[in-house]
């Protein structure tokens, strides 16, 4: 069933390496390596000019660590971002697709927001997972290391479904023990897109605005950046076509439909008499 569903960031490489090749960036740091994918993209990046690609990952998989020992060029820090922020030094460029909750993505965008501003350098910032299910409903790794007051209440069991804000116990779209949802979609402080709305509200009430598209597809791609760049009107032109696109909202939505009725189907078939 896994292999069922595109879920990398990879997926958005060609667009995510465009636009890192426009803000000419050299250093980038990465949030969630899992197996790879992504990372070696950007290794090949940074190292064709002159730059380090740096990978915060508390448990990545061992693809990734074998492909880091045979990279030394390559910085992999194994702590979880939010802990890992004083070890790191101003990036001209941020993937960030680690946990997927508004407390985690808050905390890591005024991380970067402050790193980026110490070292007078423009904000660009690439964040996965905007759209459904973690744009508007919390998914933790490791509930435990989320603030009970930015904790809500949460289950490993039941799922996601399109179209409920509350999840189906024992079916949809679920972590299977590896990852919570929140139990109910929407409200305040739930959510990754909801992180990036708050953000993005503070730093406009204190007169600094951003740049920032949101694409559709694949969970959800969103690019935050500094307007007052240099590269900033080239890059918009490159996003703006793909910005809530209704085309690709449409294929989104279908794709996820398809899934989770294959998860409907296993689920029923797990269900009958004597299955194994």
């Amino acid at each position: 069933m896994t292999g069922l569903l595109i879920h990398s960031v990879s997926e958005f490489s060609d667009l995510i390496l465009e636009a890192l090749r426009l803000a000419d960036a050299q250093n980038i740091v990465e949030i969630g390596a899992e197996y790879g994918g992504m990372s070696a993209l950007l290794a090949d990046h940074c190292r064709a000019r002159g730059g380090q690609l740096t990978s915060v990952d508390p448990a990545p998989k061992r693809e990734f660590l074998d492909w880091v020992d045979a990279n030394p060029d390559v910085r992999h820090v194994a702590k979880t971002s939010l802990d890992a922020f004083g070890e790191l030094d101003a990036a001209d460029a941020w993937i960030v697709d680690g946990d997927h909750n508004w407390y985690t993505v808050y905390h890591e965008l005024r991380e970067i927001e402050a790193i980026s501003r110490r070292a007078a350098k423009p904000l660009l910032v690439f964040l996965h997972d905007v759209g459904w299910p973690c744009g508007r409903r919390d998914a933790y790794y490791a509930p435990d290391q989320i603030p009970a007051e930015h904790r809500h209440t949460h289950s490993y069991d039941a799922g996601a479904a399109l179209d409920r804000e509350s999840l189906v116990e024992g079916r949809g779209f679920r972590g299977m023990g590896q990852f919570a949802f929140a139990t109910h979609a929407g409200g305040v402080r739930n959510g990754v897109m909801t992180a990036i709305d708050d953000f993005l509200a503070e730093e406009l009430a204190q007169g600094r605005e951003f740049g920032f598209a949101e694409i559709p597809a694949v969970f959800g791609l969103g690019v935050l950046f500094d307007m007052n760049a240099a590269w900033s009107a080239q890059l918009a032109e490159l996003v703006l076509p793909y910005h809530q696109n209704k085309l690709l909202r449409a294929l989104e939505t279908n794709r996820l439909r398809n899934y989770l009725r294959v998860i409907d189907m296993q689920d029923e078939f797990a269900a009958r008499p004597g299955a194994a």
